[in-house]
Protein backbone atom coordinates (compact mmCIF):
# COMPACT_ATOMS: atom_id res chain seq x y z
CA UNK A 1 0.00 0.00 0.00
CA UNK A 2 1.14 3.52 -0.70
CA UNK A 3 0.30 6.76 1.09
CA UNK A 4 -3.13 6.82 -0.54
CA UNK A 5 -3.91 3.21 0.50
CA UNK A 6 -3.65 1.83 -3.04
CA UNK A 7 -2.09 -1.48 -4.03
CA UNK A 8 1.14 -0.87 -5.97
CA UNK A 9 0.76 -3.91 -8.31
CA UNK A 10 4.49 -3.99 -9.00
CA UNK A 11 4.60 -0.98 -11.33
CA UNK A 12 6.34 1.38 -8.96
CA UNK A 13 9.81 2.82 -9.58
CA UNK A 14 10.65 1.76 -6.04
CA UNK A 15 11.39 -1.66 -7.54
CA UNK A 16 14.42 -0.17 -9.29
CA UNK A 17 18.07 -0.64 -8.47
CA UNK A 18 21.33 0.46 -10.07
CA UNK A 19 22.45 -1.50 -13.11
CA UNK A 20 25.41 -3.66 -12.14
CA UNK A 21 26.54 -4.09 -15.74
CA UNK A 22 26.68 -0.35 -16.37
CA UNK A 23 28.40 0.36 -13.06
CA UNK A 24 31.14 -2.13 -13.98
CA UNK A 25 31.54 -1.21 -17.67
CA UNK A 26 30.86 2.55 -17.89
CA UNK A 27 33.55 4.81 -16.40
CA UNK A 28 31.08 7.73 -16.38
CA UNK A 29 28.39 5.81 -14.50
CA UNK A 30 28.64 7.93 -11.35
CA UNK A 31 28.00 11.12 -13.37
CA UNK A 32 24.70 9.84 -14.80
CA UNK A 33 21.38 11.17 -13.59
CA UNK A 34 19.88 8.87 -10.94
CA UNK A 35 16.99 7.82 -13.20
CA UNK A 36 19.49 6.81 -15.91
CA UNK A 37 21.25 4.42 -13.52
CA UNK A 38 18.13 2.50 -12.47
CA UNK A 39 16.80 -0.75 -13.89
CA UNK A 40 13.70 -2.73 -12.99
CA UNK A 41 14.91 -5.37 -10.56
CA UNK A 42 12.59 -7.98 -12.06
CA UNK A 43 14.25 -7.75 -15.51
CA UNK A 44 17.90 -7.97 -14.47
CA UNK A 45 20.84 -6.01 -15.88
CA UNK A 46 19.67 -5.72 -19.48
CA UNK A 47 19.40 -2.59 -21.60
CA UNK A 48 15.63 -3.02 -21.86
CA UNK A 49 15.32 -2.98 -18.07
CA UNK A 50 16.46 0.65 -17.80
CA UNK A 51 13.81 3.10 -16.66
CA UNK A 52 14.90 5.88 -19.01
CA UNK A 53 15.74 6.03 -22.69
CA UNK A 54 19.11 7.63 -21.96
CA UNK A 55 19.95 4.77 -19.58
CA UNK A 56 19.00 2.26 -22.28
CA UNK A 57 21.21 3.98 -24.86
CA UNK A 58 24.19 4.27 -22.53
CA UNK A 59 23.85 0.58 -21.63
CA UNK A 60 23.88 -0.38 -25.33
CA UNK A 61 26.92 1.85 -25.92
CA UNK A 62 28.75 0.07 -23.08
CA UNK A 63 27.87 -3.30 -24.66
CA UNK A 64 29.14 -2.13 -28.06
CA UNK A 65 32.36 -0.79 -26.56
CA UNK A 66 32.97 -4.16 -24.90
CA UNK A 67 32.41 -6.00 -28.21
CA UNK A 68 34.62 -3.54 -30.07
CA UNK A 69 37.46 -4.05 -27.58
CA UNK A 70 37.12 -7.83 -27.85
CA UNK A 71 37.23 -7.77 -31.67
CA UNK A 72 40.14 -5.31 -31.68
CA UNK A 73 42.22 -7.83 -29.71
CA UNK A 74 41.33 -10.60 -32.19
CA UNK A 75 42.33 -8.46 -35.18
CA UNK A 76 45.65 -7.57 -33.58
CA UNK A 77 46.45 -11.22 -32.94
CA UNK A 78 45.76 -12.12 -36.56
CA UNK A 79 48.02 -9.42 -37.99
CA UNK A 80 50.87 -9.85 -35.54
Amino acid sequence: MDGYHRDSRGQDTRNGRECLYCSAMDPGFSQRKPIDRLVLSTLGDAAAAHLSEDGYIRHRLAELAKKRARFADVELKKTA
